[in-house]
């Protein structure tokens, strides 16, 4: 079994020396970070990066790596070894990492792994992104979902009732998994970028398709009936979860 799992950063980062780790460089940078692949090789969406995130990076191993198992992490984020380890230092969280031993075991139970949920407790995903984002944008996926998929639709307003859900843009699948949902998911953002109107938005609110990815991958496994495991997620700095917190409530008594 030959996994890649492509580590997304926009700077140079330590990364795993397990050989499934594949750094790859996003966005423009004329700087080529050493032992790191570049998003804007071969068939790519690299100049998107400000507006898709790590999408780009998705995109581009979709379409250029032929491997038996894609995954996608972040460099402040990555799959642990099966345990939560919150309050270790960043020498304990790294060496906790996932190993491609432990991928095997867990894809021995199921062809996807996805992150632990983040539960909102006192919202909905659909009012949560309403809080933080702006809600014209999902009303769009909506439509474009009820135009272009509507079998999706059901799943789709499912999802998005939920108040936990799988975040961060994070999987790691068998590749016809992995390919297969990206497909899917570039035939609805694209048509979200012809109609959403961005151009005051914020530099935060301009990452508005990787935001909707976020969504639209509960969606996509919902319908499909994707069986999964689910990990806990290695956040590898300060999560300022006090700075977080009342920003969220601001932005939710605010509207």
């Amino acid at each position: 079994m030959k996994a890649e799992i492509y580590i997304v950063s926009h700077k140079p980062v330590k990364v795993p020396r397990d050989k499934m780790y594949l750094p790859v460089q996003v966005g423009i940078s004329s700087e080529n970070f050493k032992g790191f692949c570049r998003d804007n090789t071969g068939d790519n969406i690299s100049s998107k990066n400000p507006n898709y995130c790590e999408l780009t990076a998705q995109y581009w191993a979709w379409k250029n790596r032929q491997v038996d198992v894609k995954g996608l992490v972040h460099y402040r984020r990555y799959f642990s070894n099966g345990k939560s380890n919150f309050f270790k230092s960043y020498k304990g969280k790294f060496a906790d990492i996932m190993t491609s031993t432990t991928l095997q075991k867990f894809l021995e139970k199921a062809p996807l792994i996805l992150p632990k949920k983040r539960n909102y407790f006192i919202e909905t995903s659909w009012s949560h992104y309403e809080h933080v984002h702006h809600i014209k944008d999902l009303q769009i996926t909506r439509q474009i979902v009820a135009e272009r998929f509507p079998d999706y639709l059901p799943s789709f307003d499912k999802m998005l009732q939920k108040k936990a859900v799988h975040m961060f843009n994070m999987l790691i699948a068998r590749a016809d998994i992995f390919d297969n949902y990206t497909q899917w998911l570039f035939q609805i953002l694209p048509e979200v970028e012809k109609r959403a109107d961005i151009s005051d938005y914020t530099p935060y609110e301009k990452r508005i398709y990787g935001f909707l990815g976020e969504i639209l991958l509960d969606v996509w496994v919902d319908k499909n009936q994707i069986p999964y495991v689910e990990v806990p997620v290695m956040f590898m700095g300060n999560q300022h979860w006090v700075k977080k917190v009342a920003g969220f409530l601001y932005r939710k008594f605010k509207k």
